[in-house]
């Protein structure tokens, strides 16, 4: 999901660099391994849209931290954005849709890239160690146990069950947080940066990529 796609690329070429990358990301959102992902790696220049009708969530837990980027293709300039982070220790989503729009210039040509899993309830997808970089979320959402306004290092529902490390400037330290036993979303609509997985198992995936905007999940 943190590959970047420059412009001029070989369609060919193309296919090969996206579609791994958006497997790897196809879920509902900026992965922190232990909270410090964005220390770790850069997120591309371009956000994803993910769609589901139903997402089930245990060991929930939501806090704010700080994402580095591109703004270009060409890897030299970096910007930091603000996310939201969630997290599921184990997730299973059902009618699941991501897509991904890049624009190639060399060739005039918007492509969107599209992937659809989770078609039923016996066919899901299932996530563990779940991490969301999260721009902009709607849904309607019902949690169970839940605390708002722990601090952010002290959360227990997450990975581990502790929060997230807080030594690196991605998370902010006493930061608000909060969280749930559970989580139960639907009719979710989510535009994200980045999503990191420990597991992520994609029942009934399908791949398509073109040009047509109808391809976008929302």
């Amino acid at each position: 999901m943190e590959s970047q796609v420059r412009g001029g690329t070989r369609w060919k070429r193309f296919a090969v660099v996206m579609v791994p990358s958006v497997a790897a990301a196809a879920a509902v959102g900026v992965g922190l391994a232990q909270g410090a992902l964005a220390a770790s790696f850069s997120v591309s220049g371009q956000e994803f849209k993910v769609r589901a009708g139903h997402l089930e969530g245990q060991g929930f837990a939501q806090y704010g931290g700080i994402d580095t980027g591109y703004t270009s293709t060409d890897g030299k300039n970096k910007t930091v954005r603000p996310v939201a982070i969630s997290s599921f220790r184990t997730a299973q989503i059902t009618d699941m849709c991501q897509s991904v729009k890049t624009e190639i210039p060399l060739i005039g040509k918007t492509i969107y890239l599209r992937l659809n899993a989770g078609p039923d309830a016996n066919h899901k997808v299932e996530a563990e160690n779940l991490y969301i970089d999260v721009a902009q979320l709607d849904a309607d959402a019902t949690f169970k146990d839940i605390d708002i306004g722990v601090a952010v290092q002290d959360t227990s529902q997450s990975k581990g069950g502790k929060g997230p490390e807080v030594k690196d400037s991605s998370v902010l330290p006493g930061g608000f947080a909060q969280q749930a036993k559970s989580a139960d979303l639907t009719d979710v609509e989510q535009t994200a940066w980045a999503t990191t997985a420990g597991t992520f198992k994609l029942s009934g995936l399908k791949m398509r990529l073109g040009t047509d905007p109808k391809m976008e999940c929302f």
